[in-house]
């Protein structure tokens, strides 16, 4: 007789095999249950090395442009579904080949630390990431192959513990890297606290952050970017966006566009935010932003309307532009052009 918890992954990998990720998500799986039963991230991990780089770069290519005609205009994108050192460097170089050859602005993020591969230790993952992926990345960055701009880590109880996430961070910060991870997602892990002290630029997703944690980034002035759509999908207690813009914390928005958050849209980000974070709409669009624009370190050359910066905005068919926020899922009908550095790179 199965125990529920050995019934609860046998089910999981039989879905995992015929429908994927999402489907569990949707049918009540939690994300720790999906991870232990094999898929996850180590779904998408597989396939991700068996993808060539012109094919990862089509569905790439796709999704950006699905973004943008969604008012997007600058993106952050992560590896870390490669998780060896060969894959982390392919993904990395498709992320390059987009970022020079589209019209939509992009910050690349190198995530190898996003989660444990299969057969190693946090640590020796840490000492793989430490000893061989950092320095390569520094190689291929001062030969001009490749430009990453942060440094992603899943500091998360069963991942990367607080000291190996800090020996990570700061191996990559030493190389030039800003620090941008994931940290107080699923469980409190004082990740809010590890960041401020490291001089983080952001810490995404902060479900379980405590308040001493969100004091330390107002103090650090370390950017917050809240993801109200992974709450939404991974039906998570939301964060506290009220606390955190009370205690002066620079809130960011994000989509978190992954498998399990398959969401191109940031005027639908936007709408979670006001409803289920009880964010107001001028806060949301700030959030979106400039403040976003702040979390990617570009706040000086993007994110607002003003003389000697990037020329992104876009233009909707509105009497008032609150509209792009109210109308759930209505932003088709409004945005009516999308222009990126001075170009209209979308036209409905």
């Amino acid at each position: 007789m199965l125990s529920k918890s050995s019934f609860l992954k046998k089910r999981l990998k039989k879905e995992l095999t015929v429908l994927g990720n999402a489907s569990c998500l949707l049918a009540g799986a939690t994300y720790m249950d999906i991870h232990q039963a094999g898929g996850g991230i180590n779904f998408t991990v597989e396939r991700t090395r068996q993808a060539s780089e012109d094919e990862l770069f089509s569905s790439f290519q796709q999704r950006l442009q699905c973004m943008m005609r969604a008012g997007t205009t600058l993106v952050e994108c992560k590896s870390g579904y490669g998780l060896d050192l060969e894959t982390e460097l392919k993904m990395l170089r498709v992320i390059e080949r987009a970022r020079r050859e589209l019209d939509i602005g992009i910050s690349a993020t190198y995530c190898g630390a996003h989660s444990v591969p299969k057969g190693k230790t946090a640590k020796e993952a840490a000492d793989d990431i430490v000893n061989n992926h950092i320095p390569k990345l520094k190689e291929l960055g001062r030969n001009g192959e490749i430009h990453v701009d942060n440094i992603d880590v899943f500091c998360e109880k069963g991942v990367f513990d607080l000291d190996s996430t800090r020996r990570i961070l700061q191996s990559g910060k030493d190389t030039g890297l800003q620090i941008n991870f994931h940290g107080d997602e699923l469980h409190p892990m004082k990740a809010a606290e590890l960041g401020a002290e490291l001089g983080a630029q952001a810490i995404s997703h902060l479900e379980e952050v405590s308040d001493e944690g969100i004091a330390a980034m107002a103090t650090a002035r370390c950017s917050a970017v809240l993801l109200p759509t992974t709450a939404y999908m991974l039906r998570l207690k939301q964060p506290r966006a009220r606390k955190m813009l009370e205690e002066g914390v620079i809130v960011a928005l994000g989509s978190d566009f992954n498998p399990n958050a398959y969401c191109f849209s940031m005027p639908m980000v936007m709408h979670l935010a006001c409803v289920n974070m009880r964010m107001s709409m001028p806060e949301a669009l700030a959030a979106a932003t400039i403040n976003a624009a702040y979390a990617l370190g570009k706040s000086h050359s993007h994110g607002s309307l003003e003389v000697g910066k990037q020329g992104d905005l876009i233009i909707i068919n509105s009497s008032r532009w609150e509209h792009l926020i109210y109308q759930f899922g209505g932003y088709h009908e409004l945005i009516e052009y999308v222009i990126a550095k001075g170009k209209v790179v979308y036209k409905k």
